[in-house]
């Protein structure tokens, strides 16, 4: 498995085929995408990109991968930066990157606060985010509008987020001047992103593609089947 440890850098734990590289990132040998693409993105960091392009490269060797994009969330980061990505893996390019918003948690606030995601859950009536792999699904109209399935592919992680109606949706409380303000606002559970952006970026992900919800949780980190490696 790999791991993760927060220090004055983001150190991985190596394994396998994996080495430690320089500036702290894990680093498969000829993997020229990480350097392709965080230079695209002002904030997506090198280590969360590595987890998720790992958590990518496992899913499509099981034969998950519809459609070659790939949705990252970074929870660490705070809400007023825009932490949500989405790349077009075959042409390499980084499509969106956007604000997004975490869960609340239940009773309010016991998830986390307007600034950041402190708890996680795969349990209904959290409230609270969920971490780990997701396959995007089908697109629907429901009390946000325009919105996206999404199915967990973590037992006991994320495996209930269709039943709980974890979706990506728009959200009124999701705005670059919010952000400015640092007032981004809570969802119950769900990634909600901007109304202005939310029914292209919908259509540019719906229909196989994979979700990376990425936060420096030990256990999961350690557990999660999408990060072994050979």
């Amino acid at each position: 498995m790999v791991a993760r440890v927060s220090l004055v850098v983001v150190v991985l734990v190596a394994c396998g085929g994996v080495s430690v590289a320089g500036d702290g990132v894990i680093a498969r040998p000829g993997d020229e995408r990480l350097e392709n693409l965080v230079g695209q993105a002002e904030h997506l960091r090198p280590e969360v990109l590595e987890m998720a392009l790992a958590a990518y490269d496992s899913a499509d060797a099981d034969g998950h991968v519809v459609r070659p994009r790939l949705v990252i969330v970074d929870y660490e980061l705070p809400s007023y930066e825009k932490r949500l990505w989405v790349i077009d893996m075959k042409a390499g390019r980084v499509l969106y990157e956007e604000w997004v918003a975490h869960g609340m948690g239940n009773p309010r606030g016991s998830g986390g606060d307007l600034e950041r995601a402190l708890g996680f859950s795969n349990t209904m009536g959290t409230r609270k985010s969920s971490l780990g792999l997701f396959l995007t699904a089908e697109k629907y109209h429901g009390k946000h509008g325009y919105s996206l399935k999404l199915d967990g592919l973590e037992p006991g992680i994320n495996d209930a987020a269709r039943e709980r109606a974890i979706v990506i949706h728009a959200a009124h409380y999701v705005t670059g001047d919010r952000a400015e303000h640092r007032l981004v606002g809570r969802s119950w559970g769900c990634p909600a992103v901007r109304p202005k952006v939310s029914r292209e970026l919908i259509d540019a992900v719906k229909g196989g593609a994979l979700l990376w919800v990425d936060y420096p949780d030990k256990d999961w980190l350690e557990w999660s089947q999408f990060l072994e490696v050979e």
